[in-house]
């Protein structure tokens, strides 16, 4: 009898984590990014510091408070020694808007649907997701569906840094057909979180074409994973950053006052990116972000007018603009 009970909990504990490890992210269809050309860390930075044709602009979604764990590693010996503790820590929720002469107009997440403001029972986060991530909690400033339609109601397409709700949940208000674009294994990284939050991404995705996975083949240089230029003209960037999640990626935008640095959640705050300490329980893999987040300080430390565009904080105007 004893047996056959620990025979029944063996295959109960081996079917769940079966079923664990095959619950990814999202059931959205994905397929190799047909935009974009892997290139490498040298030729990015041949150009990096040439002022360069992209329109840059970020945008605050919403206002909000999450707690300072999930934003830095605490257990982190310099926040440690810097006696940071546990509170509700303010931040900014943004999407980015990227403006190329020739191929138009795209953004850098979707952030807020409207619905999440003006009709939450509908809105692809709800339920107990919903209460989990304390929506309450938001103010809301630009949701995506009203920027868009101040806009003209047009994209030409969105990057995504990651599939985070926070950065993927204005999806709603995504004309149908635009084209996304995300890191490669992102959309169906598998994860235990995933059997809550599925139905809440999915939605997010409903209707959209399937994600395009930026085709990265290594950084010959070794700087970073993986660089792709964009539109093959050298104005705008993706790199590859895993450790947030499986697919991360920070993007590069040249302008003409300079390259901004948008890092995605590779870094969420100013005390995190100035102390090169790396997000605390939001993060899959310390070790990985933390080692991308470095390369990513290393390059805006050389070359001095990069401004850096933080996950969920903006830095000092000062440290911006180095």
């Amino acid at each position: 009898m004893k047996r056959n009970i620990l025979v029944v909990a063996v295959v109960a504990v081996a079917a769940g984590a079966l079923a664990m490890s095959s619950c990814a992210a999202t059931s959205h269809a994905v397929k190799p990014s047909t935009l974009g050309t892997a290139s490498r860390s040298a030729e990015l930075l041949k150009v990096i510091d040439q002022p360069g044709p992209i329109e840059a602009e970020s945008v605050v979604s919403c206002d909000w408070a999450v707690p300072l764990s999930g934003l830095v590693n605490l257990d982190n010996p310099k926040a440690k020694e810097a006696g940071l503790k546990d509170h509700d820590e303010p931040i900014q929720v943004y999407f980015h808007v990227i403006k190329h002469p020739k191929y138009g107009t795209f953004i850098i997440d979707t952030v807020v649907e409207n619905a999440l403001r003006d009709d939450p029972s509908k809105a692809a986060i709800r339920g107990p997701v919903a209460s989990f991530m304390h929506i309450e909690k938001m103010k809301f400033e630009n949701p995506l569906g009203d920027w868009l339609k101040a806009h003209g109601g047009k994209l030409d397409g969105v990057f995504f840094t990651h599939l985070h709700l926070d950065h993927l949940s204005g999806g709603p208000d995504v004309p149908k057909g635009t084209p996304l674009y995300a890191g490669p294994g992102e959309a169906h990284e598998s994860a235990f979180l995933n059997f809550a939050t599925r139905g809440s991404f999915d939605r997010a995705l409903d209707g959209q074409d399937a994600l395009s996975e930026w085709t990265y083949n290594g950084d010959a240089d070794g700087r970073f994973e993986g660089v792709v230029d964009v539109f093959g003209d050298g104005s705008f960037w993706a790199i590859q950053v895993p450790g947030h999640t499986k697919g991360s990626n920070a993007y590069i935008a040249r302008t003409a006052n300079g390259p901004i640095l948008f890092t995605g959640d590779t870094s969420h705050t100013a005390w995190g990116w100035e102390h090169a300490v790396e997000p605390g329980s939001y993060t899959a893999d310390h070790d990985r972000n933390r080692e991308n987040l470095l390369r990513l300080k290393k390059l805006a430390d050389e070359h001095p007018n990069m401004q850096v565009r933080l996950g969920h904080q903006a830095l000092p105007p000062k440290t911006a603009t180095r």
